[in-house]
């Protein structure tokens, strides 16, 4: 049975993934500093994007994000284990995203991928200190876009 004390872990990092999602498909890119620490790693190069620290990646996000007209990213089926101060989880994100491909027409291309993450309780409250995405799946990424990854 979970104590009391779990039970609010748990739900205080649920509501970070909320919260990311929120942020990044309302394109506010200051609240994503309530959900990192600011030394956070964060590796998005498994779907195409950049690794570093959190202010190089919030910054990059801000760039690169603005190409996409439309985009939301759904999170489930998650997994937390928490260790004292430190907690780890796993969550899966479907990700459509409309993308332009010319004479004003656009395209719609999904993805699949876990983030995989870990935490630490601040005096703020818990923050994540990682994010590495993993790739599943891709679907109608025109290949211009294919060939644009594959020489990173």
């Amino acid at each position: 049975m979970l104590s009391l004390q779990e039970i609010s872990d748990r739900l205080e990092i649920q509501q970070l993934f909320s919260d990311y999602a929120d942020a990044i498909d309302t394109r506010q890119w200051d609240q994503l500093d309530r959900i990192f620490t600011p030394d956070a790693y964060i590796d998005y190069r498994a779907m195409g994007g950049i690794d570093g620290r959190y202010p190089q990646i919030k910054a990059w996000l801000a760039q690169a994000l603005a190409h996409f007209p439309a985009y939301y990213h759904m999170v489930g089926n998650l997994s937390v284990k928490l260790d004292g101060d430190r907690a780890s989880s796993r969550i899966v994100c479907f990700n459509p995203m409309e993308m332009p491909v010319g004479d004003g027409k656009t395209q719609t291309v999904f993805l699949g991928l876990w983030y995989v993450d870990q935490f630490v309780r601040t005096p703020e409250g818990w923050r994540m200190c990682e994010r590495i995405e993993e790739r599943c799946f891709d679907y109608n990424v025109p290949q211009a876009m294919k060939d644009a990854v594959a020489k990173k």
